[in-house]
């Protein structure tokens, strides 16, 4: 048993929406759910690896990085094991569709990366505007609300 007191359960929107969230912009951008990780640290970010490498840098992969204060990014792997290259930031809402996502990488992977130095977006850090805008992606609500006879691809959120 876990207590109520240990705040698990206040993360839990946070991990089930955010997880979803990831299954969607997984496939929008053509890579599966097993490409993506996250963390739930203040503040919370996630890792979505990248199939498509940029032309002018064959040799390295590429990734989409995502936090609650400053939303999207398409990076870069080094070969050292520093911290990624961001290339390009997507700016605007914290928690686009994922369609706005998917067609941020197209854009970026067509131009063979990004043309400007990346300018990180305004941090912003509104944990609950966050877990609001990820709550529709929960998956656990969706097998609940899922009528009777669909096919629902799980009922957990993880």
């Amino acid at each position: 048993m876990i207590s109520l007191l240990t705040g698990i359960e206040l993360d839990h929107d946070l991990r089930c929406g955010l997880a979803g969230y990831l299954v969607a912009v997984s496939a929008a951008v053509g890579v599966g759910k097993e490409s993506c990780a996250m963390d739930l640290d203040h503040p919370a970010s996630a890792y979505v690896a990248l199939d498509q490498r940029l032309p002018r840098r064959p040799e390295r992969d590429t990734a989409l990085l995502w936090d609650e204060r400053h939303g999207w990014a398409f990076a870069m792997e080094t070969h050292s094991g520093e911290d990624l290259l961001v290339l390009a930031y997507l700016g605007g809402e914290l928690v686009p569709s994922s369609g706005a996502v998917g067609r941020f990488v197209t854009a970026i992977q067509a131009a063979g990366g990004a043309s400007t130095i990346p300018v990180p977006p305004e941090p912003r850090a509104d944990r609950e505007h966050v877990k609001a805008r990820l709550l529709r992606y929960r998956r656990d609500i969706w097998a609940a609300t899922a009528p009777r006879g669909h096919f629902v691809i799980s009922p957990v959120c993880s």
